[in-house]
């Protein structure tokens, strides 16, 4: 192609308004004449055409080729222990599977909190974890003690303040229905409405009561501290980002949360589907592994096209495909075999799997189309 025709070719380019945006930036920046705004223009748009598909290309197989080959060469087990508390987090293939699956609690959830600029140092910081950090009852008691007698518990508390101990007693009691509750200065005496309790009985329910969370955010097993730059970062074990949202000194719009569908409750889909192409592209990039992001993006797309995120497997993707046969050929065969004749469906053969099992040629590339000849008289 000559320069003259592929120059006239490149005009007919349509760019998306963001590329061009981010053009008309530069251009500003680096302050480029028209001419030198036209051959940049140009040259983006060459290495858009490099960067398109085809029509008719296989996009979804060469996706899956790309994420599955190099996922493969993955370590099967690792761990990353983050800050010096030693929050393990869960990387590596274990971590891949959780994402695809789209398991509703992964193995290690976990929260990255800001602080708003005002709270952006190390006292603030640290009191915030420490306040955000879910604590049980045990961890205010000094002592602790069955009357065996009376058949009741008490517990005395550690040296804290007396609107402490209120908010307490609230919570104890909010969540202890069966119990009758009273506190007198630093001591506490819980009585069982229950009648006939054995002692068996009372060291259930003493170990109940001091296991009951009494503060902190529901779930946020261990709040670490770190620094990043210029921000005091709050890391933590567990994760409840709909009550983030409730604390004052967190900056709630730079906060971020690695469990999915946690994201998609509180910020909807869209949030849950960048959500997964980062987390995705983090757990490539631990292991080294460097992988076109758009691929990446089809399958967050097609995992929450639908509203919901669907896992990649037989109960998501693979068992909403039109196809009859290519739903039958991934697994369950005779269950979706018996569904399509019941319900009297049939199979088109527009994908790619069914017109294989067939010996047909796919529908892809040249098989896209058919060659219609009119011959003419000998």
């Amino acid at each position: 192609m000559s320069e003259k025709s592929q120059t006239i070719y490149l005009d007919n380019v349509v760019l998306p308004a963001k590329i061009l945006n981010d053009i008309e930036a530069v251009c500003k920046e680096k302050k480029l004449n028209q001419n030198q705004k036209e051959k940049l223009i140009q040259a983006i748009k060459k290495e858009y055409l490099n960067c398109s598909f085809e029509p008719g290309e296989a996009i979804g197989i060469v996706s899956a080729q790309s994420i599955s080959e190099p996922a493969t060469q993955m370590t099967m087990r690792t761990f990353h222990f983050a800050g010096s508390s030693g929050i393990q987090v869960t990387l590596g293939l274990p971590r891949l599977i959780e994402i695809f699956d789209a398991k509703k609690e992964p193995t290690t959830s976990t929260m990255t909190l800001y602080l708003k600029k005002k709270y952006n140092n190390k006292t603030d910081s640290e009191r915030v974890a420490d306040m955000i950090t879910e604590k049980n009852l045990r961890n205010y008691l000094e002592t602790v003690s069955l009357d065996l007698v009376n058949k009741n518990i008490k517990i005395k508390f550690k040296k804290i303040k007396k609107s402490d101990i209120k908010d307490i007693v609230d919570k104890l009691q909010k969540k202890t229905k069966n119990y009758k509750i009273s506190v007198k200065e630093t001591t506490l005496m819980i009585e069982s409405k229950e009648k006939k309790l054995t002692i068996k009985d009372l060291q259930r329910i003493k170990k109940k009561l001091l296991d009951l969370a009494v503060s902190g955010m529901p779930d946020v097993k261990n709040a670490i501290v770190v620094k990043e730059a210029d921000d005091w970062v709050i890391k933590t074990l567990g994760s409840n980002f709909l009550k983030v949202q409730h604390y004052k000194e967190i900056d709630f719009m730079r906060s971020y949360t690695n469990n999915v569908h946690e994201l998609a409750n509180v910020l909807g889909i869209e949030a849950a589907r960048s959500a997964l192409i980062k987390e995705t592209k983090n757990t490539m990039k631990q292991q080294g592994l460097d992988i076109d992001v758009r691929h990446i993006m089809l399958v967050a797309d097609t995992m929450t096209f639908t509203g919901v995120i669907k896992p990649v497997g037989r109960y998501g993707v693979a068992g909403m495909k039109q196809s009859i046969l290519t739903r039958a050929g991934f697994e369950e065969t005779i269950k979706h075999l018996v569904k399509a004749s019941v319900r009297q469906e049939e199979d088109t053969f527009n994908a790619i799997f069914d017109n294989v099992m067939i010996n047909q040629p796919v529908p892809v590339g040249t098989g896209m189309f058919d060659l219609i000849a009119k011959l003419g008289e000998e």
